[in-house]
């Protein structure tokens, strides 16, 4: 007897975000607070995924560096979740950093319209993928970040290949390992989560295991960059009531001085912590201390003498 080819049963797929999970077959009939502890015990897989992948990351930040500090950007790009998650890591860098918001360029399937909605099919475009990077002017000194639960998104597969044609160096994030995206780039960074508590539900544990990964490449970048002195975030620019206030708190913090005394720093250095910071350490005008950051490549521990 023939069997017909659709009355096989599929054939399974490899990728280990797309399994159904071991546990919980009966997560439907659990009470809400078991329920709610399940779905939060699982996130756990997240840590220990991005715990893993530390010597990846690493290198991503060894070989990215050279080429911010030669002026080159940091260019996300993803599908769904993915991409929504490259966008807000990217539109967080200034207000974080004072990163100049023309040097973290997301790119999303779909455009804008994305972040807030799907766009059916707009993932397997793989021509958009490349599409959207050469508009996007990629070159040698960009860092292409690709992030794809599955490592199989075409759109995606399509903006690397495009990217390594410009030159750019890249990395990719991905939850599957041996998945096309980690073979295509230069570094790639291996999240392992598995399968999900809801199957097949990448939002999960997996967005959350990038969301980590993607906020430990950019800040270790970030510090790198002379971003952070010490462990405070002194490229701040105050720009609203809230930052103000924290401005002050970091300026006395990193320099023993009093409050009135930070505020004038401040308003004079234009509401720049580093630049306060330098004046008052040093005894220095905001130009003076300006100049000086300016000589350490904005370095506030060099500006500072301290190496």
């Amino acid at each position: 007897m023939t069997t017909h080819p659709s009355s096989l049963p599929p054939l399974p797929d490899p990728r280990r975000t797309e399994g159904v999970h071991p546990d919980h077959p009966d997560l439907d009939r659990l009470d809400h607070l078991a329920l709610v502890q399940v779905l939060a015990d699982d996130q756990r897989a997240a840590v220990e995924a991005v715990r893993a992948a530390a010597p990846a990351l690493a290198q991503a930040v060894e070989a990215a560096l050279p080429r911010l500090e030669r002026g080159g950007r940091l260019v996300y790009v993803g599908a769904g979740t993915s991409g929504r998650l490259g966008v807000l890591d990217a539109t967080e860098l200034t207000p974080t950093f004072s990163w100049p918001p023309s040097r973290a360029v997301p790119l999303i399937a779909g455009g804008d319209r994305a972040i807030r909605q799907a766009v059916e099919g707009a993932e397997d475009d793989a021509a958009a993928g490349g599409a959207d990077v050469r508009s996007a002017g990629a070159g040698p000194q960009d860092v292409l970040i690709a992030v794809a639960a599955s490592g199989t998104t075409p759109y995606v597969l399509g903006a690397v290949e495009a990217a390594r044609a410009l030159g750019a160096l890249t990395v990719g994030l991905a939850n599957n390992p041996g998945t096309p995206l980690l073979a295509a780039v230069d570094c790639p960074v291996p999240l392992d989560t598995g399968p999900e508590i809801i199957s097949g539900s990448t939002r999960l544990k997996a967005g959350t295991a990038q969301k980590i990964a993607l906020n430990t490449l950019s800040s270790a970048l970030m510090v790198r960059l002379g971003k952070v002195y010490g462990n405070l975030m002194v490229d701040l620019r105050a720009s609203n009531a809230k930052l103000e206030a924290r401005a002050v708190r970091l300026t006395c913090h990193a320099t023993g001085a009093a409050e009135a005394e930070a505020r004038a720093a401040l308003e004079q250095a234009g509401g720049r912590v580093k630049t306060a910071l330098v004046m008052l350490r040093l005894g220095l005008s905001a130009p003076e201390a300006e100049a000086r950051l300016a000589a350490a490549d904005g370095h506030a521990r060099a500006a500072l003498g301290e190496g």
